[in-house]
Parts: C-alpha cells; structure tokens; sequence
C-alpha cells in the first residue's frame, strides 16, 4: 500500500509541473491529458484503498516517510495517516477533481491561458490530497498553506481584470487572519506536547485539557479550550465562516470549473475535515463546541438570507456553500462528526454538479451571468436543465436525495444532542439549521426557475445561438448527478451508524447523539416514507412554493416586496454590511494610521527633528563657530588667554 499511497500523492504533482514547465511544447491535447490521466490515476487507487480499508477491513495506516529537521526532540516529518476518514476524503477530492478536469476542456477551451490552468487545477488536487492524507501537524499546515496558494493563483486566473486580482488578495489576506489562529493553535500544541505527531497529541489530550495557560496575564484560561478555539480560527477561514466568510463569494471571479473545485472538494472542506480529525481534542473542550456550533449557526442562516437577492447565477451558488458549510459546521458542535463529513460527501457531488451547470449556462449565454437576463432555457439545454434539477432538489433536502439523508440527519442530530436543555446555544443552533431549509428551498428555486423556467428575457442575438453545451461539458454534469441523487441510500447507513470512521473520529459517551439515533433507525426507505411527518420537509416543500409563487405565477410581487422592505434588502445586498466594515473601516483605517505614522513620525518626527533637525543645528551652530575664526592674531591670543584663565579657576575650585 505504501508506493499506492505516495503514487495517489504524487501523479498530480508530476502531472502538474510537467504541464506547467512543458505546456507549450506538450500544446493543448497534451496538457489536458497528461494532468487528467494523472487524476484519474489517483481516483482509481483512491477508490481501491477505499475498497481496502471499508470492504476488506484492512488495518489503519500510520507511517513516515521522510524526516525534515528533529530538533530538541521534535521531530518535523513528511508521513500518512490512512483510515476509513482519509479514504473517503481522497475518493470525493479526486472524483470531483476528475470531472472539473474533464469539464475544463469544453469551458477553457479558448482562454489562452488553458495549459496554465490545468497545471494548477492538479496543483490543486495535490496539495488537498497533502492535507487529508497527513499524519502531522506540519505537513496539515503545509497543505493547508498549499491550498491557500493555488486557489490565490486560480481566483485570480485572469489577472488582467482587476475585480480578478481584487478578489485573490481578498481571499489571502482573509486566510492569514484565519492560519495566524492555526498555526498560534500548532503552536499550542507543540509548546505543552513537544510533537507533531497525531498519535502523541491526541494521546496526550487528557494531560492538556488538565492544564491552564495565561493568555491575559492573571486570567488562566483551559489549555484545550485555547488550542481549540486557536485551531476553529483557522477553519473559519479555509471553510468560510463568519465573519471571515467575505473572501468566498468573491471568488467567483475565478473561472466557474476552479469554483466548482473549491467549494466542492478542496479548500472550503479542509476545515470542517480538520475539526473532525482532531475530535479528540474538541471532544474535551465544551467552550470550544460552544464556539463552533454558534458560528456554524450564524453562518447557516443569515449567509442562505444573502443568497435570496443575488443576482448572479454563480454567486447565488456561492452564498449556498456558505450555509451549508454552516450546516457541517453546527453537527461539529453538536459532535456528531460523521454527520458533518457525510453533509461534506454528498454536499460535495451536488454542489459540483450545481456550479457546473451553472457554467454550461454561462457558455451557452455567451459568458452572461445575470440570472435576470436568463429565462425559458430549459428547452434549449435540456441536459443541462435535468442534472440542474437533481442538483437543485438534493440541495434543498428532497426526499431520496444524496442531500436529504445528509441534511434530515444533520438537523435530527443538532436537535437531539447534548446542547438540548442548555438554553441560548441549542436554541441559537436548532432554530437556525431549521429556518435555513425554507432559506435554502427559496434560493435555490428562485435560481432555477429563473434560468430555467418563465419568459425568455435574453436578446435575439444570445437566443439566436443558445443550444446544449459539448459532451465533454454535459458527461461531468451526468456522472455527477448520480452520486447526486442515489448515494445516499447507500452509504447514509454505515457512515452514521454503522461504526464506519471507527477510531478516526472520538466521541464522548455523553456526547454521542448518532448512537441515539441510530438506535432508533429503520433503514433509509422508513426514513423517506416518514419525511412528510417532519418539519424540515414541509419547510423545504414552503420555500420552493415560495419560489414559484414569486419568480413563476406572480413575477411582479418580488419588486414590491423590495420596495416595501427596502431597508432589509439593501442590508441584505450590501452583506450585512461586512465589506464595508472591512474596506472602509480596518483597511481604510490601517492605511490611514500608516499615513499619519508617515507624515509626523517619519517625516516630521525622524526626518525633520532627528535627522534633518540635528543636521541643521550643527550647521548653524558651525556658522556661529566660523566667525570665530578671524584671522588675527591678537583675537587667537585673548582666546587662549581666556581659556588658560578657565583652566586655571577650575583646577583651584577642584582643590
């Protein structure tokens, strides 16, 4: 299994930096096949150490292979950890990466740029597969920076549209907030375990949550509350949550195959694995799952409100993954782990399949955007249209979805978990999850129907030449919508209770809402024939009834309801303010305490008093000395006269 492992790791990186050096030479054809071959590489061997570790019940894999530095006893490696939790990882990272590959030929396929992007989209791919496979905290770190890196790089892909370059240094300066937390966290731990190494920390974790450290000096503070909070920071970065949420909706500016792959597979996923990888850690911090589930809360609700008055196909998409990254990240805080990293799975498949449509809509508009100046497509695109539909209704929950028996189980965990009784946290977190299914079934029916459904509101010229997009567009939204829309049937079972993450995932007995549950499980089909009983279903079916009451039967009511709660859309348009905030207040501020530092501290302070100051008195007091030098000699002798007078009056006073 060893060279399997290195060689799932390593075709990307191979592939790469082959089509990144040697692209020109390689042409088109070549990039795009050496980088998805490699890929396909990796799935496959991905696929068959899942088969291993889940079908064969072969031993968890835990093993270096390559030491860096050691000092003072702390050893920094390169190394694997390959349980049922990392197989599944690498299975949904390079199966959605396989398709966006393949996707990207018929979307790239006049940028200039096209060996480029295929160079970094397997970069990609590489530093993710980095990040779930590791065994430490450095090599955590280096794939966490990794990401970071290369989705920089592709937000920013076509670096001559300024909004582009806006939009990266937007998403890197927002994730060093986030990593200054995660590597502080690092930190932490290596100050009071002296190791890297999971197995040592996670062994280690009774003795740390004993301890106390002064963050404030005379406020100790629980050593496993800080380096948890510490660590979430950094998830709250990488996975978007508020209020370091800003970046993601912004990176659309990228082209849609990158977003498909960020909020999907790779970067907006790290956080919510990491949480769940260090459950040994949180499982000992109440404070810590406090912080997490209200976070998650926030982020769920008021993001998925945002979403309803987007106008752009791919932004509307975005706010989505910024509430159901606040689903994971609310079952993280109720510990029920597994149900988050299913919520990722399945959340994962159709919200690839979702920005993918989105793009072949975009194509097929001519590069327009504007869900406004859509309509009426389906008969156009009707491949398009039925894969948009299946990603749409496992979005929102609907019965036998991928998504419902992710998010019905999610919402059934948070309501009966340890947070039940505790007063404003349950209630902040079980009502948000549980309104947000109306918000989520709004949004996503108001997108669909008005791209798809309704008047044609595009011009002649786009209508004139609006048909299906190429195979290699319409295949990835195919085999995407399977998964969609039957995986869970499959797997809802054994990845929520039946044991599957095994020793991968510690849960508190008290804190094991999932074994309550499944204690009362009756199988997937009972699930879906009792869906109607629950409140999530009726809320969903309300939103999309909403939806097609508002954008389908009454188009006009929408504009009346702006009008009349004006001070509630521009809230909401405006993102609850949030960039403002940022923008105007911490950068505009900083640059402004930068200026006022300039001009009184360097210029007038340093430069004028100092330096410029300082020469300036000598050079007076030179001009001052000069008209002493007279030339006479008698002027000379007096002065030599005072001078020995002095001498002499001194050393009598001395006596």
């Amino acid at each position: 299994m060893y060279n399997y492992y290195l060689t799932i790791v390593l075709a990307p990186l191979a592939a790469a930096i082959v089509a990144g050096l040697s692209g020109k030479q390689l042409r088109r054809a070549g990039a795009h096949w050496i980088t998805i071959l490699a890929v396909g590489l990796s799935f496959a061997l991905s696929v068959f150490v899942l088969k291993h570790q889940v079908i064969d019940g072969g031993a968890v894999d835990n093993f270096y292979v390559y030491t860096w530095a050691v000092t003072d006893g702390l050893r920094m490696e390169v190394g694997f950890l390959v349980d049922r939790l990392t197989a599944l990882m690498m299975v949904v990272v390079t199966f959605v990466s396989l398709m966006v590959h393949i996707y990207t030929i018929g979307y790239m396929r006049d940028d200039p740029g096209y060996e480029r992007f295929f160079s970094y989209i397997s970069l990609f791919t590489f530093s993710m597969l980095m990040l779930v496979m590791s065994n430490n905290f450095l090599q955590l770190f280096f794939g966490w920076e990794a990401v970071g890196l290369v989705s920089y790089l592709l937000i920013g892909f076509w670096y001559k549209r300024e909004t582009a370059i806006v939009a990266n240094l937007k998403a890197f300066l927002v994730n060093r907030v986030g990593d200054f937390g995660f590597i502080l966290g690092i930190a932490a731990i290596v100050f009071m375990t002296n190791s890297l190494d999971y197995a040592t920390v996670f062994a280690s974790a009774e003795s740390i949550a004993a301890q106390d450290i002064e963050v404030i000096s005379g406020s100790p503070w629980n050593a496993m509350t800080v380096i948890c909070i510490l660590l979430f920071i950094g998830a709250m970065g990488k996975s978007a949550q508020a209020p370091l949420h800003v970046w993601l909706p912004d990176s659309m500016e990228g082209p849609t195959p990158i977003s498909a792959l960020i909020h999907a597979a790779t970067m907006v996923t790290a956080g919510i694995f990491m949480v769940a990888r260090m459950s040994p850690l949180y499982e000992l911090s109440e404070t810590a799952l406090a912080v997490v589930i209200i976070i998650g809360a926030i982020t769920a609700f008021f993001m998925g409100l945002v979403g309803i008055v987007q106008n752009d196909i791919k932004r509307v998409i975005a706010y989505s993954t910024l509430s159901q990254l606040g689903y994971m990240t609310v079952a993280l805080g109720a510990s029920a782990y597994s149900a988050a990293i299913f919520h990722l799975m399945t959340h994962a498949f159709f919200k690839a399949l979702l920005f993918l449509a989105a793009g072949s809509v975009i194509i097929a508009m001519h590069h327009e955007q504007d869900i406004r100046k859509m309509g009426g497509i389906r008969k156009y695109m009707p491949i398009t249209y039925w894969t948009a539909l299946v990603g749409t209704l496992a979005l929102i929950g609907f019965p036998g979805s991928s998504g419902f028996f992710s998010k019905d189980l999610l919402i059934e965990a948070v309501r009966d978990s340890h947070w039940h009784g505790q007063g404003a946290v349950y209630w902040i977190a079980y009502l948000s999850v549980l309104l947000g299914v109306f918000v989520t079934a709004l949004y996503s029916f108001r997108l669909f129907f008005l791209v798809f459904h309704g008047e044609e509101r595009m011009d002649d010229e786009i209508k004139s030449h609006l048909r299906e997009t190429p195979w290699v567009i319409t295949v990835p939204l195919v085999m995407l919508a399977v998964p969609s829309a039957i995986i869970g049937w499959y797997t809802v079972q054994p990845v929520l209770f039946g044991n599957y993450f095994g020793d991968a995932i510690a849960v508190a007995g008290n804190h094991d809402v999932l074994a309550k549950i499944g204690a009362g499980w009756h199988g997937s089909l009972s699930l879906v024939q009792h869906a109607v009983q629950t409140p999530v279903f009726w809320l969903a079916a309300g939103g999309a009834l909403t939806a097609w009451f508002l954008y389908v039967k009454r188009p006009d009511i929408p504009a009346t309801i702006k009008d009349k709660l004006s001070g509630l859309y521009n809230l909401l348009d405006r993102k609850y303010y949030f960039d403002d905030l940022y923008i105007k207040g911490f950068a505009a501020g900083g640059r402004a305490i930068g200026r006022t530092l300039s001009e009184k501290g360097d210029q007038f302070l340093i430069d004028g008093i100092l330096v410029n100051g300082t020469a300036n008195a000598v050079s007076r007091l030179a001009g001052v000395m000069r008209q002493l030098q007279t030339g006479y000699l008698y002027t000379y002798a007096f002065a030599m006269i005072i001078g020995l007078t002095m001498l002499l009056g001194w050393l009598i006073w001395l006596r």
